[in-house]
C-alpha cells in the first residue's frame, strides 16, 4: 500500500533529526509561544533566520502582528516544556509554568536555552499551508555547555 503524498512526506521528514526551540512574541501585552523545529539560519551578512509557521495558527497570527519574536533553542531538560507548548490552540498563560525572562527586546526568552535570540521580520512568504517567516536576528547568545533537544520520528529525544 502507498502513502498519500503528503502523509510519505511527513514520514520521509520524520526521519530527519532536527533541534527545537521555543518560538514566543506579544500581542498587546499577552505573550504567546510555540515548540518549532522549523527553523534555521539563512544567511551571517546581515544576520537571517526563517521560521515556519502553520498558516491557520494564532501563533502565525501573533507573530505578524508583533513582527519582533524571540527564539529559545531547548536543552534535554525542556522536553515537558516543548511538549507543554507544542499543544495546539491558544492557551492562556502558557508561560506561566515555564521559567523564563525578558530579552532586551522585552520579548520572552526561556531560562536554560542552549541559545536565545532576539528578532525583527523583515519578511513573509505563504507557502503551501505554512508561512515562511524571515527575520533579522537583533541579538544572540548562547550557553556554554548543555545537550540538545532533538526531534526525531515524532519523538523528543536526546543526542545521548
Amino acid at each position: 500500500m502507498s502513502l498519500e503524498p503528503s502523509a510519505a512526506l511527513r514520514q520521509a521528514m520524520s526521519r530527519l533529526a532536527t533541534g527545537v526551540c521555543v518560538v514566543t512574541t506579544t500581542v498587546d501585552g499577552h505573550d504567546h509561544a510555540m515548540t518549532a523545529n522549523a527553523f534555521t539560519s539563512v544567511s551571517l551578512e546581515p544576520p537571517l533566520v526563517l521560521l515556519c509557521v502553520r498558516l491557520d495558527s494564532g501563533f502565525q497570527d501573533a507573530v505578524s502582528t508583533a513582527r519582533r519574536w524571540g527564539v529559545s533553542v531547548l536543552a534535554e531538560e525542556h522536553r515537558r516544556i516543548a511538549s507543554w507548548l507544542s499543544t495546539r490552540g491558544a492557551l492562556q498563560g502558557q508561560l506561566t509554568r515555564v521559567p523564563h525572562h525578558r530579552g532586551e527586546s522585552g520579548v520572552v526568552l526561556l531560562d536554560g536555552a542552549l541559545a536565545t535570540m532576539e528578532c525583527e521580520t523583515v519578511e513573509e512568504h505563504v507557502a503551501g499551508d505554512h508561512v515562511i517567516v524571515v527575520a533579522e536576528v537583533i541579538r544572540a547568545d548562547h550557553a556554554d555547555s548543555g545537550s540538545p533537544l532533538v526531534y526525531y520520528r515524532s519523538t523528543y529525544t536526546s543526542t545521548r
